[in-house]
């Protein structure tokens, strides 16, 4: 199933070799599965422990999410793999509980992918690979990324090679032409996700038919803001909007959940330091606790 982010879920054919993506010996592992059964992520866990020996797993119930740190423990879990806002709100709820896990390998994907948690995650796991994934059900995993970087080397676009995918750009918009994906499934494939170029690497911002907000006729970026708002340091999650406005169409607002000290014009200083005028939250409301649905996503 699609996870619905973007409409009703609907139902995508895969092979059991379009669903294997990992190739070679693995290191013996006990993975965390938080994920819905059924999902496209749970089910890349699920062939992982059947295609390869001494991949176990200990799979998480929706009512576990705020407790599953204590558990995993208990088990011996050493790889994970989430969603940027599933680790946000580990983080959040219990940190000391989730950095005494004896990780070697940490995944995120489902969302975008910011630096910010990558730097915490990578910091607070040492000895582990950090790595984010990009996969949907439509077009399979189709990117992987092990540097501890957001984005991937714009060398990769273009790159034709067996067995992976071809990932170009198109009016800022990522296509993928997957040998991984659904069956029925374009081979060039539309993702609708946003794509920019920055200093060599190609940022996965957002979906295309909500990241922009039109502000007096100047394009405002919600990831961008998102982004900004989310790197500091008293900010454990956000979330940015367009909302309507008379005279300039839509003003942008944010909702926030604090791991820290911090006022609204606190924030509206960070990022009028960082962003351009437009793009700067003329509303923050401040959220107690970080909004987690069952795909393990927030905001999309």
């Amino acid at each position: 199933l699609t996870s619905g982010s973007t409409g009703r879920p609907k139902q995508v054919a895969h092979t059991l070799a379009s669903l294997t993506t990992v190739a070679g010996d693995q290191p013996r592992r006990t993975w965390l599965c938080p994920y819905a059964h059924g999902a496209y992520a749970w089910w890349q866990v699920v062939t992982l422990s059947i295609a390869h020996p001494g991949q176990d797993v200990l799979f998480i119930e929706p009512d576990e999410l705020d407790t599953w740190p204590a558990r995993a423990l208990e088990v011996g879990v050493t790889a994970a793999s989430g969603t940027p806002t599933f680790w946000r709100q580990a983080l959040y709820r219990d940190p000391e509980s989730v950095a005494a896990l004896p990780l070697e390998q940490v995944t995120l994907g489902g969302e975008p992918v910011d630096q910010a948690i990558l730097t915490r995650l990578t910091e607070m796991f040492p000895r582990a690979r950090v790595s984010w994934i990009y996969a949907s059900s439509e077009a399979g995993a189709t990117i992987a990324v092990h540097d501890g970087r957001a984005g991937f080397p714009e060398q990769w676009l273009g790159r034709e090679t067996e067995g992976r995918a071809t990932l170009t750009i198109d009016d800022g918009e990522l296509l993928i032409a997957s040998p991984k994906r659904g069956e029925g499934i374009d081979k060039v494939l539309r993702t609708g996700d946003h794509v920019e170029v920055v200093d060599g690497r190609v940022l996965i911002t957002g979906r295309i038919a909500s990241d922009e907000i039109n502000v007096g006729g100047a394009k405002a970026s919600a990831s961008a803001v998102r982004d900004v708002l989310q790197a500091h340091p008293a900010v454990a999650w956000a979330s940015v909007r367009g909302r309507k406005a008379p005279i300039v169409g839509s003003i942008v607002t944010a909702e926030v959940v604090l791991s820290g000290e911090a006022t609204d014009a606190e924030l509206t200083a960070w990022c009028a330091a960082r962003l351009p005028d437009y793009s700067v939250p003329r509303r923050v409301r401040f959220l107690d606790q970080i909004p987690i649905k069952e795909t393990l996503k927030s905001d999309v």
